[in-house]
Order: structure tokens, then C-alpha cells, then sequence
């Protein structure tokens, strides 16, 4: 089902640790659109089923993200990030960008966190596994996913170009 908006809407994933929520928020502010950091929301407007003790963190309950955003979605003009990405709505995005990070990296930006060695391992397993990118895949349609190297501040300056000429693309295109 593809929805015509005036605006696209951005997906970006990856394993926690990528640099996601910082890659949004340069996105979303250089193209004045909404940033919606799915991890901040699920704690702020309590769309969680309670506490996980094991990882430490908040269970995410789906259906509330999804009742929350539905309306803010269809609008368009939104760049959206979090760790996982399979149970958002296809018809939601029009780009899905799922950011790698050298695991070595990755390890040091999670223990800067404070994350317990359960979760680290856990993560690190993930972006080893490509875990990610393969929910992207298994998701959505192939046309639309962009895997980006997200180790260095260089890296991090190439994907914010990468992701402004696709905007400017997009505008092109659809409007």
C-alpha cells in the first residue's frame, strides 16, 4: 500500500551503540523534520509493558507505539530511530537506513553507557549476526534499505550527505 505524503519518513536502525539517535536528530533538525526516538517515547508516554530486570530496560509494547505515531506517520516528515525495526508498519517509511558499527567500537560505546556485560554481549552477538539488517530485509522492500557504515566521525558526516541528496531526491520525485 503506498501512501502519497507531501513529506518521507526515515527509518533509522541499528544495534544500540550505532549512533542512531544522534544521526537522527542532525537529520531531522538540518531538514526540519520531527525526530522520534522510539526509546525515549516508550519511557516518557509509558508505551511499555513494565520492566525487563535482565536487560535493564522497559518492555516495548508495539501496539501503543504504533496507536501513538499512527496519526503523526501518515503525515510524513519524520525520521524515526530505534533498535528494531520488524514490527513498524511498511506502509510508515520510505527510506530504512540500518547503521553497522566496527564491533571493537561498538564494545567501548556500550560500556561508556554503563550497559551490564549480559546486555554488551548480547548487542555485540546482534551486530555480528547482522540481526538488524536482516529484520530490515525480512520487512521491508529492498528498494528502500540503505546499510551505512557508522564507525567514524567521517562515516557519520558521509551518511548525513548520503541521507540529504536522498531527501532532496525524494522532494524531486514526489513533489
Amino acid at each position: 500500500m503506498n501512501i502519497k505524503r507531501n513529506r518521507p519518513n526515515i527509518l533509522i536502525t541499528g544495534t544500540p551503540g550505532t549512533g542512531k539517535t544522534s544521526l537522527a536528530g542532525v537529520i531531522a533538525s538540518n531538514h526540519e523534520m520531527n525526530h522520534i526516538d522510539i526509546s525515549a517515547a516508550v519511557k516518557e508516554k509509558e508505551l511499555h509493558d513494565g520492566w525487563d530486570s535482565e536487560f535493564q530496560c522497559y518492555i516495548l509494547d508495539e501496539d501503543k507505539v504504533c496507536d501513538e505515531f499512527e496519526d503523526v506517520m501518515v503525515k510524513g516528515g519524520n525520521v524515526v530511530d530505534h533498535h528494531g525495526c520488524e514490527w513498524f508498519p511498511e506502509r510508515w517509511f520510505d527510506l530504512v537506513i540500518v547503521l553497522r558499527t566496527d564491533i571493537k567500537v561498538l564494545n567501548d560505546r556500550l560500556e561508556k553507557r554503563n550497559y551490564i556485560q549480559h546486555k554488551i554481549t548480547n548487542n555485540l552477538d546482534c551486530e555480528i549476526m547482522q540481526v538488524i539488517l536482516d529484520e530490515a530485509r525480512n520487512s521491508y522492500k529492498e528498494e528502500i534499505i540503505v546499510e551505512l557504515q557508522s564507525t567514524t566521525l567521517e562515516d557519520n558526516e558521509n551518511n548525513q550527505n548520503l541521507i540529504a541528496q536522498w531527501i532532496q531526491n525524494w522532494y524531486e520525485k514526489n513533489n
